[in-house]
Order: C-alpha cells, then sequence, then structure tokens
C-alpha cells in the first residue's frame, strides 16, 4: 500500500474505532485506570528519577491520572503533552496532582506556559486501538509518532507505554514508515512488554 492508501484506510478506521473504545471504556468501568496502575507495577519496576509524561484523557480515554498519581508519589517527575504547532512534536511541561490547569487545542488540558519544559524518559500514550504487533492509531495528527522519533533519534530511547482498554484491540493496525511502535501496553487486565507479550492472554 501507499502512504496515501495508508491514509485512507487509518481514515476509515477513526469512527468505528472511536465507537468501539466508548463500549470498551464502558465494558471495564469506572476502575480501569487504577486497575491498569496496580498491573503496570506490578510488570514494571521503574528505575528511580524518571520523567513520566501521561495525558488528561477526554473522550473515553484511557485514565493514566492513577498511574501518573503513583509515579508522583514514588519521586519521579510527572508531567503532560503540549501541542506547540502543526507538524511540530509534543512539548512536555511540568505537573503535580492538584495543579491548576488551562484549556489548550483539541480540547486537551495542559499546565500553564509558566511551568517548566521537560524531556520525558517514559511516555503513556493514548489512542484509538491497537494491534498484536504493538502499532496504535492515534488522532491522525502524528504528533506522538514525531515525538517518538525525535527523542529515539537523540537518545537514549524513552519508553513507550500505550494505553487503552482491552476492547480497542483491532487486527491490524495500518502502518508507514513514520508510525513508531509501543515498547509497552497497559489495558485494564495485564500490562505487557510488546515484543514478547502483547498477543498473549491477559495477566
Amino acid at each position: 500500500m501507499s502512504d496515501d492508501d495508508i491514509a485512507r484506510a487509518k481514515r476509515g478506521l477513526r469512527p468505528a474505532c472511536e465507537a468501539q473504545r466508548r463500549i470498551a471504556s464502558s465494558d471495564a468501568g469506572p476502575h480501569a485506570g487504577a486497575d491498569g496502575a496496580t498491573r503496570f507495577f506490578a510488570a514494571m519496576d521503574p528505575p528511580a528519577g524518571w520523567v513520566v509524561s501521561g495525558y488528561w484523557p477526554m473522550r473515553h480515554e484511557f485514565d493514566v491520572r492513577p498511574l501518573l498519581a503513583a509515579f508522583h508519589e514514588q519521586g519521579h517527575v510527572c508531567a503532560l503533552p503540549v501541542v506547540a504547532g502543526k507538524a511540530q512534536p509534543l512539548e512536555f511541561r511540568a505537573w503535580t496532582p492538584g495543579a491548576t490547569l488551562v484549556e489548550a487545542a483539541y480540547g486537551t488540558r495542559v499546565p500553564s506556559e509558566a511551568v517548566a519544559v521537560v524531556t520525558p524518559t517514559l511516555l503513556l500514550v493514548p489512542m484509538l486501538a491497537f494491534d498484536g504487533r504493538g502499532y496504535r492509531l492515534g488522532y491522525g495528527g502524528g504528533f506522538y509518532d514525531r515525538t517518538l522519533d525525535g527523542l529515539r533519534s537523540a537518545g537514549p530511547a524513552p519508553v513507550a507505554v500505550g494505553c487503552a482498554f482491552e476492547g480497542q484491540r483491532i487486527d491490524a493496525v495500518p502502518v508507514n514508515a513514520t508510525d513508531q511502535r509501543l515498547d509497552w501496553l497497559v489495558t485494564e487486565s495485564r500490562a505487557v512488554q510488546i515484543t514478547t507479550q502483547v498477543s498473549g492472554a491477559a495477566s
């Protein structure tokens, strides 16, 4: 498939995947984010001093705020992403629980411009869908792919953790050379390292 064909295929998938995510969110229930946090820390013991980027959930996204709160309690620096501009990588501003947030692009909420900018070593990444290879279907702006590519090229490579409901899995996400693969997947029922376990049963 050409890049144009792949782009069209992604556009065609997004409405159905958004509807599927809405159902998956309802099926998973209100404690899905807390369950995911428990699964993650049972599977990974993050080294001290990480800078962790999350996101403020919207439109039935998997809620990573319990994960962010746990990272903060362990002494890690936490941050939220900010869209700096079209076709640009994301910027990350430091965040702490209870911090004041402001309305931003695409209906998100972010720390103000007065907050320090940081470089994440672990990113919690939202999505519309994922597949067994560790690829995600995003919203079409390319922000996370562009950001991960830049961070991985600069080194040392950050850890990209896809955060989703189990019900968001699809057979195959259309991908091209710019799509960045995830390192981990966290859902309400499992936390797995992509390279070895994402196709397996919930743990």
